[in-house]
């Protein structure tokens, strides 16, 4: 079982979910068919994540001195993630707008709330929760001087998820140990599209500067995962997708965890495929994560190269 120190620095919001048959067209008004509310926000679900994996998690962010701000942070303690970190600010806590429709696609919009106030300043303040975990893992619904700050401060492994997708600075990528990102995010941070054979991400990979290994999502098809000279494509196994919401904040969760109990990336990444696609089964970002063992009940044990 994972015991090793994942911190999370980012974002937590309410999610506020509607599903309906389709996604609403400009000018158009449809009846929901369910409606839910949750913790959500990617730094909060990727700690969730991280947690059910077995690994000690500690959360650093903001949340607002309202209603939501206290269900972020009991949800996240009922998960046994440390909030001593999560400082209350004020103003109102970050909320997400959400909408699944009957093919489990969804549009989703922030507001960022108390997230957008995070600063180097409480990283700083977080500490050893920071300088002392194994991994700490950051996305971009923060201001990107607190992911700064957190990097600088990281003794240990530094997982960034760029999400939502901006340039970002020489030193912050070619300092990044792990890079996970979708095909959008690839494009607009490594400045090319998501080549068709995923063996090409390589040369990417062995450009001056880059991270030290680049873990692109790939949805339906699992994750392509990028180490010196070799890209290793990870299928995922068959499940009936209800939500995808929170399938990639799941993955990376996981690959913290993973990686924190001492797992070299590929064997980190195959449970973090396996774990994303479990998540998708039920409605809502952090409802259908899944724990350790079940994770391991559904990895496939590798009986040979897997090339991309």
């Amino acid at each position: 079982m994972s015991d090793g120190r994942v911190a999370v620095v980012g974002s937590a919001n309410l999610d506020l979910v509607t599903v309906t048959e389709t996604l609403p067209r400009p000018g158009e008004t449809l009846l929901a068919t369910s409606y839910s509310e949750g913790p959500g926000g990617k730094g909060s679900n990727q700690a969730h994540a991280a947690a059910r994996m077995g690994a000690q998690v500690c959360f650093v962010g903001l949340r607002g001195d309202d209603e939501a701000g206290k269900i972020l942070a009991q949800s996240l303690s009922a998960a046994g993630v440390d909030v001593s970190p999560f400082a209350v600010t004020d103003g109102p806590s970050g909320r997400a707008l959400v909408m699944v429709d009957a093919r489990a696609e969804n549009s989703i919009i922030v507001v960022a709330g108390s997230n957008a106030k995070l600063s180097p300043a409480d990283i700083e303040r977080a500490g050893t929760a920071v300088t002392g975990a194994d991994v700490v893992v950051c996305q971009l619904e923060v201001p990107l001087a607190a992911v700064v700050a957190a990097q600088q401060a990281c003794t240990g492994t530094f997982v960034l998820n760029p999400a939502p997708a901006q340039p970002l600075p020489a030193d912050l990528l070619a300092r990044t140990d792990v890079l996970v990102v979708n095909e959008t995010e690839y494009e607009t941070v490594l400045g090319s599209r998501l080549p068709v054979r995923l063996t090409e991400i390589a040369d990417v990979a062995g450009r001056p500067g880059s991270p030290g290994t680049i873990v692109a999502t790939l949805g339906a098809r699992g994750a392509a995962v990028c180490t010196g000279e070799s890209v290793t494509l990870i299928s995922p196994p068959p499940v009936t997708v209800v939500d995808s919401t929170g399938a990639g904040d799941t993955f990376v969760g996981a690959l913290a965890a993973e990686l924190a109990s001492g797992s070299d990336v590929l064997s980190a990444a195959r449970m973090a495929v396996v774990a994303a696609s479990l998540s998708t089964q039920c409605l809502g970002a952090t409802a259908g994560m899944p724990h350790r063992d079940e994770v391991l009940a559904h990895v496939a044990v590798p009986t040979g190269p897997e090339p991309a």
